[in-house]
C-alpha cells in the first residue's frame, strides 16, 4: 500500500468514526485500528487530527482541480463545476463532515484551522478557473468565494435528495450573487472592489473542510 492509499484509507476510516462518535472522540490511533492500519505509519504520517483534517480538505481539492483550467466555459462556470466536485467529496464522507460541522461551533480553534484552509483552497479554484488572486482585489475574490462555498454547503446539508438537486441550485444562486460584485471575476467591468465582504448572502454556517 503506497502513501497515497494509505492515507486514503485512513481519513475514510477517521470519518466513518466521526459520524459515528462525534468529534471528540476521534482519535487518529482509533482511525487506525478501525482500517486494520499500523499504528506507527499512522503516527509518522498524521501526528494529530489537524493534519488529517488538512489532508482530507487537499484531496478535497485535487478532486476539484480535476480537469481546472483545462475545461471549456467560463470562468463562471469552471468555478461551478469545481465547487460541485468538492461537494461530491463532502457527500462520499456525509457523516463524518456533518459531526465536524456540528462540532466546529464548540470549538474556536478548528475553526480557526478549517477557515484558513478553506480559504487557501478558494485561492488554488480561483487560479485554476482562471481567475487572478494577486493583491486586493484577489483577495476580494479569495474571500467571495468562500462565501459562497459556506452558501453551498449550508444547502448541502439539508440536501438528501441522491442528485443533490437543491445545492446544485444554491451554488448557482451565489455564483449569480458574486458576480454581482463589479470586478470579482475577470470578465466584470473594472471598478474599485467594495469595502464590504462580499458577496451579499446571508450569514453563512461554519466552515467545512478542505
Amino acid at each position: 500500500m503506497d502513501d497515497s492509499e494509505f492515507d486514503r484509507a485512513l481519513i475514510g476510516a477517521a470519518f466513518a468514526r466521526l459520524g459515528r462518535d462525534g468529534w471528540r472522540h476521534l482519535s487518529v490511533a482509533g482511525a487506525a485500528q478501525d482500517a486494520g492500519l499500523p499504528l506507527a505509519r499512522a503516527r509518522l504520517r498524521f501526528p494529530d487530527r489537524a493534519v488529517l483534517l488538512l489532508s482530507f480538505g487537499r484531496y478535497a481539492d485535487a478532486a476539484a482541480l480535476t480537469g481546472g483550467a483545462g475545461e471549456a466555459g467560463s470562468v463562471r462556470d469552471r468555478l461551478f463545476d469545481m465547487l460541485m466536485r468538492r461537494i461530491d467529496v463532502l457527500q462520499a464522507h456525509r457523516a463524518g463532515v456533518l459531526a465536524l460541522l456540528r462540532a466546529v461551533p464548540f470549538e474556536p480553534g478548528l475553526a480557526v484551522l478549517l477557515g484558513t484552509a478553506s480559504l487557501n483552497s478558494m485561492r488554488w479554484l480561483l487560479e485554476a478557473a482562471g481567475a487572478s488572486v494577486r493583491g486586493p482585489l484577489g483577495l476580494l475574490r479569495a474571500k467571495g468565494l468562500l462565501a459562497v462555498w459556506l452558501w453551498t454547503v449550508r444547502a448541502w446539508r439539508r440536501d438528501d435528495s441522491e442528485d443533490l438537486a437543491a445545492t446544485m441550485a444554491a451554488l448557482d444562486a451565489a455564483l449569480t450573487r458574486a458576480e454581482r460584485a463589479a470586478g470579482w471575476l475577470p470578465h466584470a467591468p473594472a471598478a474599485t472592489p467594495p469595502a464590504a465582504e462580499p458577496p451579499p448572502l446571508e450569514e453563512p454556517p461554519p466552515e467545512v473542510p478542505g
